[in-house]
Parts: structure tokens; C-alpha cells; sequence
């Protein structure tokens, strides 16, 4: 057949010298970008918003490592280390963990779309960005969402999260560790035992507070926990955490229709990270080099320990608050106890307007800090000491730009 093939195939016309034999039917009209035919150019910047942070060097080293297939046994092996490193930063030994292609947002997805059914109810903790963003899928998964809603700088105490249980007799509670829009610290002592009191699943956001905060997955009762690759990890955005306790299986292995998404079917995630003793087939191509920096990101939390890490972000914390409140600038959260490590929020200066004050720092010494984010826009300045970045260095630099700011920014005449 081949030779059939070349038979059938036509003679070479003789070109033209300087003519150029393409395969295009068509003239090109659009020209290449000038700007793609200049070098990349990347300003070297401070990043001490709410995330992502910036890269620790053995990381960035990571990210240079040659490409390697993505069903490469090799690659499967990282991917096993970087399981074991989950479950050492969220202290499980679930056999459903693994890490998701995206951001801590597709773990939050990932979750919910295999938890939740058209019909069930879901209780959600909404005191900041992330619990609207939960209840915001819910309602497109069918569930009969019922949010608790508290104002910016809240938490829930183990009464009112009682009260909703046995009002609505939820599957799912939505509890967010670390509100990274309005810094504050859910405590969660007692909320797994409480929800299982009431066959009800908790599913917990650790995205800003993992590495940060203490906290015990397992101990603590959380049945499903996810966090994010580019907050304390110092790793680059695109990956994110996730672990289900087998309550949690066995309501993703029990449901009635098939989750709405192929690509967050946590069945088929299962079997590519090697976590139901079946041989991993072909899901989707995972980001690799990502992976290869996920993986440092984990050893360098394990080589350093969790409970230094926490020890290191609580210190780091209380010397930038120290530093804020010589500067005049209030905590936007009132009690000590709930103040989220990884990021402080600070109640905008009266007479300023936050975004003078966040270009300033930006424009005259190239750091980031950031406003509020959903409820909390137009009431704080949010501040991030996350990983490497955690250091009385970093929060002196910053201080003495806040103060030039403070002096400089024209104040609001509204």
C-alpha cells in the first residue's frame, strides 16, 4: 500500500529560486507581534499581598528541569512524593490524596462537584469571598444552598454552626480556615465531631492558612480539605491539595449521578494519582514542571517541619502588627485569637483612599499589598507573610514604605 502510495503521489515542480514551497491555502493577515519577537522582561518585586508569594530559589530551580512525559513511570514516582508530602502537611493518612491541575479554586470545584447532587443540602460559612464562591457553586450544581452569613472580620462558633445543622440537616458544611479576604482564623476544634453528630460531611478551605496555622485533618474530623500550591508553599500557581476522608469516599462512590464535569471526576483523578490500587490510566496531561515544583515546595515544608513553620509565620505576625500600630494603622481584626498569621488586615486610614496607598508601596518600592477583595473591598489593605517571605526583614521594608506612603498619598477630600 505504501508503494501504491508513492506512486499515486505527484512530481516536484521545480521552484523558482528564492520562492518558498508552503502548504498554506492562504495569505497570512496577521503579522507576528512585536512584541513576542522582543525579549521577556519581568520586574523583580516583593510580594507581600495575599498571594501568590514569591518563589523559594529551590523551587524556581524546580521549574527549570527538562520536560518528562506525563505517564513517565518517573513522573509517577514524583507524583507518589508528592502525595505523601500532602499528607504530612495536612496530618492524614487518607488514601484519596492528591493533587489537582489548578488553582486552589479547581480544588474547591473538584470537591463540591463530586460531593454535592441536585437536591442536597449545603450548609455554608460565608464571612468573606470564598464561602459567596462556594455557595455560588453550589447553586449551579442544584444543591439547596443555605449560607450563614456573617460581616467582614467574623467566624462561627460551634453553636451557630449546631443551629444550622439542625435547622436544614445538610450533607455538607463549607468552613473556610483561613478567610484570606478579610484575615480571619476559623477555629475548628470540634466542628468535624459536631457535623458527623449530625451525618453531615465538613469540607474545609486551607488555601491561605495551610503551612501557616496548625492544622490536624485528621484529628479535627475535616473530611475533605484542599489548599493551593502559591501561598505559604512558595510554589508557582496551578496546582493545588486535596485529601477525602473515607466518609467522604464513600458519598462520592454512592452518588446517584454521575459528577457534571469529566475533568474534576474525582474517581478518574483517583486512578491517575495511584490511590485505588488500579493500574493509572490516561485523564488528562498534568502540568509537570509544575509537579516537579509542587514536589520541592513539600520537602522543603517536611525538611523544615510543620510546627517551625507555624512557629515562624505566628512570630513574623506579631511583628509586622507591632509595626502597624506604631505607624497608627488599626488591625481590621478585633480579636487577637482569630487573626489569620498568613494575612493581616488593616482597616483603610480615615481620609485615604487604598488604592493611593497600595500604588505608592508598588511604584516607589516595588512591593505588593493589596485592598479587600468581595465584602471587604474599600475597608482594609491586606498584607501576606507567607513561606519565605515570612521575616522581620520583609515586614521592616514594608513598614518603611508604608510610612512614606502614609506621608505622600493625597488624602481623600470626599
Amino acid at each position: 500500500m505504501f508503494w501504491a502510495l508513492a506512486k499515486a503521489s505527484p512530481v516536484p515542480v521545480p521552484q523558482a529560486a528564492g520562492q518558498v514551497q508552503t502548504m498554506a491555502s492562504h495569505q497570512l493577515r496577521v503579522a507576528p507581534p512585536e512584541a513576542l519577537l522582543r525579549p521577556l522582561s519581568v520586574p523583580s518585586r516583593l510580594l507581600l499581598g495575599p498571594g501568590p508569594s514569591n518563589l523559594a530559589p529551590r523551587v524556581q530551580a524546580a521549574g527549570r528541569l527538562q520536560m518528562i512525559g506525563h505517564m513517565h513511570k518517573e513522573i509517577f514516582q514524583v507524583m507518589d512524593e508528592i502525595k505523601k508530602g500532602i499528607q504530612y502537611v495536612f496530618q492524614t493518612r487518607n488514601p484519596l490524596t492528591l493533587a489537582v491541575s489548578g488553582s486552589g479554586h479547581c480544588a474547591l470545584e473538584t470537591a463540591l462537584l463530586n460531593l454535592l447532587e441536585p437536591g442536597d443540602s449545603f450548609l455554608v460559612g460565608v464571612n468573606g469571598v470564598w464561602g459567596l464562591r462556594a455557595a455560588d457553586i453550589g447553586e449551579r450544581i442544584g444543591a439547596c444552598v443555605h449560607p450563614m452569613i456573617k460581616e467582614p472580620g467574623g467566624y462561627y462558633t460551634l453553636q451557630e454552626v449546631e443551629e444550622g445543622l439542625a435547622q436544614h440537616k445538610p450533607v455538607l458544611l463549607f468552613l473556610t480556615h483561613g478567610e484570606s479576604s478579610t484575615g480571619v482564623l476559623q477555629p475548628l476544634d470540634g466542628y468535624g465531631e459536631l457535623c458527623h453528630r449530625y451525618r453531615c460531611l465538613l469540607l474545609v478551605d486551607a488555601v491561605a492558612s495551610l503551612g501557616g496555622v496548625p492544622i490536624y485533618m485528621d484529628q479535627q474530623g475535616i473530611d475533605v480539605l484542599y489548599s493551593g500550591s502559591q501561598k505559604v508553599l512558595n510554589s508557582p500557581p496551578g496546582t493545588s491539595l486535596l485529601s477525602f476522608s473515607n466518609r467522604a469516599k464513600l458519598k462520592v462512590h454512592t452518588r446517584r449521578t454521575k459528577p457534571f464535569s469529566f475533568f474534576m471526576d474525582l474517581t478518574l483523578l483517583a486512578n491517575l494519582w495511584g490511590c485505588d490500587d488500579k493500574p493509572r490510566t490516561y485523564h488528562h496531561t498534568t502540568p509537570v514542571i509544575g509537579l516537579y515544583s509542587l514536589r520541592e515546595s513539600l520537602a522543603l515544608m517536611a525538611e523544615q517541619g510543620l510546627e517551625s513553620s507555624w512557629q515562624r509565620h505566628r512570630e513574623a505576625m506579631e511583628y509586622l502588627h507591632g509595626r502597624l500600630q506604631a505607624l497608627g494603622l488599626q488591625l481590621f481584626v478585633r480579636d487577637p485569637a482569630t487573626r489569620l498569621p498568613t494575612v493581616t488586615t488593616v482597616a483603610v486610614p480615615a481620609g485615604y483612599n487604598w488604592r493611593d496607598i497600595v500604588d505608592y508601596v508598588m511604584d516607589y518600592f516595588s512591593i505588593e499589598i493589596t485592598g479587600g477583595l468581595g465584602p471587604s473591598v474599600g475597608k482594609v489593605l491586606r498584607i501576606g507573610l507567607m513561606g519565605c517571605n515570612a521575616s522581620q526583614e520583609n515586614v521592616d521594608r514594608l513598614a518603611e514604605a508604608l510610612k512614606e506612603a502614609l506621608r505622600h498619598c493625597h488624602r481623600n477630600k470626599l
